[in-house]
Order: structure tokens, then sequence, then C-alpha cells
């Protein structure tokens, strides 16, 4: 090999892994909305990749169905509203559809990103309780209008949760004959009100 070879092909891999760097730049928010607006399904971004959102079980289901339900009667008449996994937010550098939770801000009917949740909930699975215990506890506790991350289990009664106080963050294990209090909105809603219709003594 000349030297004027060895020249050439020290400069090409030089140049190839800044090439490579530079096709691998992650997205914006702004364009992942922008391509998301393309797809026949739903996409979380995680401020580098694309994650499609794929279905899940009668039980997580039927937890968000009780959540929902319980948080639309106890909010009536105040300015707080729920909304449900149709609807995002942005998490820092992060796109989510949590599966349920609450604004007190006025939102446009048009709007697809909700700003400023106050309380976010999770229903875990195996699929995703990684993700929602370690990545989104992270995103969620960094929007600051956020008191509350709940996460739920849907294989028993149960689950965490992780409230403000200050610049601190306190976290709770949840029994099943615990209440979840709200005392920024002024509600209340048992546990087991949100796993009505699963038996899961005859699940064993």
């Amino acid at each position: 090999m000349t030297a004027t070879s060895r020249e050439n092909s020290a400069l090409h891999r030089a140049i190839k892994p800044r090439m490579r760097a530079a096709i691998q730049k992650p997205w914006t928010i702004a364009q992942f909305l922008e391509w998301e607006e393309r797809q026949p399904l739903r996409h979380e971004f995680d401020g580098a990749r694309t994650v499609a959102m794929t279905g899940g079980t009668a039980a997580h289901e039927t937890i968000k169905m009780n959540l929902s339900a319980a948080l639309v009667g106890r909010l009536r008449g105040t300015p707080c509203r729920p909304y449900g996994s149709d609807l995002k937010i942005e998490a820092g550098d992060s796109i989510r559809y949590p599966d349920v939770f609450v604004s007190c801000s006025p939102i446009d009917p048009k709007a697809t990103i909700v700003r400023e949740p106050v309380v976010i909930f999770e229903v875990l699975s195996s699929s995703t309780a990684g993700v929602d215990r370690i990545v989104k506890n992270r995103e969620y506790r960094s929007i600051p209008s956020v008191r509350r991350y709940i996460m739920l289990e849907q294989d028993r009664i149960g689950g965490e949760v992780l409230e403000r106080h200050g610049a601190e963050w306190v976290s709770k294990t949840l029994k099943a004959d615990d209440v979840l209090r709200f005392p920024g909105v002024g509600i209340e809603i048992p546990l087991r009100e949100l796993y009505d219709g699963l038996n899961f003594d005859e699940q064993g």
C-alpha cells in the first residue's frame, strides 16, 4: 500500500464514524411528533427512539376503567379532569402516554398533548414494569407540576405511590386496605375500588 493509499484509508476511517453519528443523531420532540402524526399506531418517544404502543390484558383495562370512573365522579365540580392513554404528555426529552393522569389546567379541546399534569398513574405489567419503575419514574418526577406518581399492580391489589414533598420525593408501598389520598384536590379513593371485578383468589 502506498503512502497516499494509507492516508486515504486513514481519512476514510476517521470520516466514517462521524457520518454514522450524524445518521444516528436523536430526533427532537418536534421531529417525533411530526413523524407520529403519519403513523397508524401510537408511539412513545424516550428521547432517542420510538416505542410502539401495544395492547394490554383484561386486568390492565379493568383497573384503568375503574380508576377513570372513580376520578370522574370525585373530580366533578373541580377544575381538575382525568385523561386516558389517548392523550400524551411531555416529560423532559420524552413523550409518554400514561394509562391515566389528572390535570387541573385549562386544555384546548383540540390538544393532543396535555400540559401540567399533577397526578400520573401507570398500571404495571411484566413487559413494562422496569420502564415504569425506573425510566418513567425519573421522567415524571422531572415535570414541575407533578405531585404524585402512582404505580398499580395488575396481578394483585397493591402498588406504590411517590409523592413530592418540597424538593424531596417520598415513596410508600400500597396495600389492599390503603386509601389513595389527594389533598390538593380534596378526594380519596380506596385502593380496592380500583380492582372491582377482579378476583385474584380464583385466579390463584
